[in-house]
């Protein structure tokens, strides 16, 4: 029996992803690959501060340390250490590639520490994998990208990301999913990766009759939301930016006709609960890796051929080239064709 060697693989594990919202959504692929590839492996996560509820249903993610960045970064940083250390976990799987996490995996005290070769403390790891975004490259998603840092362990099966809305979080938006909608997040961080504020106005104002329409976000979006709404007053919007826990936003993408996204975190999001998502592609691409992955989803983005796009891996605060064409030259028909009549 040629596997008798991975019976000391890990029995309990840890992945670390400290940075945005979108980021912790996507490295849930790796809980998902390797309890199934160990089934009875203990996992546990570390993240930033506000994500922990990401994982409040988690059917087998135990603990999730967080990381308060905010407050005496620092302090919270060598009580994390310690934390990490005192877990006596057998792998550290780090998905972050900056000197804090690194710092973290170098110190966990754990006999296998994964992680980007990019990391400043990849010279401590045991096992390093090599992270490259390039528009005309391989092509590979993050989850792949990130799945090599547990490949070496065995042959596994690559998993979606997912997180769990539970019966309280679906009973909570029981009130919206009564009637048939779609959900709209109309916000991003970078305003060349937010589908411009008129364009959704315009796109809300051909939404078929008999369809509301639910404006998701956080407090912070929730001006951009109110101006959608107050657009389109004759049409039913509720703007729920704000209001709804990341798991309550999640069940009611989960049950919606469709959800309309920018290249951010609802997008993955909505990959994470295998919901129907479009995900509007302004100054990026998809072959940067970060699409949506659910069996239902879309990528909308200009058909003009521009030379200037993609300007940038992130996103900029404005159009490079003065013009924002990526997004102006997308249609409203575009996205109404994702609508079933």
């Amino acid at each position: 029996m040629h596997h008798m060697k991975h019976t000391a693989l890990p029995q309990r594990i840890l992945i670390i992803q400290t940075a945005s919202l979108g980021d912790v959504i996507l490295s849930t692929a790796l809980a998902e690959t390797l309890h199934q590839a160990f089934p009875g492996t203990c996992i546990d996560f570390l993240v930033k501060k506000g994500y922990e509820h990401l994982f409040l249903n988690h059917p087998f993610v135990s603990k999730v340390h967080c990381w308060d960045k905010k407050n005496h970064k620092y302090r919270n940083l060598f009580r994390i250490i310690r934390a990490v250390r005192n877990s006596h976990y057998n792998a550290v799987i780090n998905v972050q590639r900056f000197a804090s996490s690194g710092l973290i995996t170098a110190l966990s005290g754990a006999p296998i520490r994964s992680g980007f070769s990019k990391n400043p403390f990849s010279f401590t790891f045991t096992h390093k994998a090599i992270h490259t975004i390039n528009a005309n490259g391989s092509n590979e998603h993050e989850i792949q990208r990130n799945h090599h840092l547990i490949s070496f362990m065995k042959e596994m099966n690559l998993i979606k990301p997912a997180i769990y809305p539970g019966k309280n979080e679906k009973e909570s938006v029981l009130q919206w999913t009564k009637e048939k909608y779609i959900t709209i997040s109309p916000a991003s961080l970078w305003f060349t990766k937010q589908y411009p504020i008129h364009k959704w106005i315009d796109f809300v104002s051909n939404i078929p009759q008999g369809l509301s329409v639910i404006l998701l976000g956080s407090k912070d979006d929730k001006d951009l939301c109110q101006s959608i709404m107050e657009a389109n007053n004759e049409k039913r919007i509720y703007n729920l930016a704000g209001e709804l826990s990341f798991l309550q936003s999640a069940a009611l993408m989960q049950q919606a006709e469709m959800n309309f996204v920018n290249d951010s975190a609802p997008q993955h999001m909505a990959s994470s609960v295998n919901a129907p998502v479009t995900a509007i592609f302004c100054s990026t691409v998809p072959a940067f890796g970060f699409g949506p992955v659910s069996d239902n989803a879309v990528v909308i983005e200009t058909k003009d051929k521009l030379n200037c796009r993609p300007c940038g891996l992130h996103g900029w605060q404005k159009c490079p080239e003065g013009h924002f064409n990526c997004a102006e030259s997308i249609t409203t028909q575009q996205l109404l064709n994702r609508i079933k009549r």
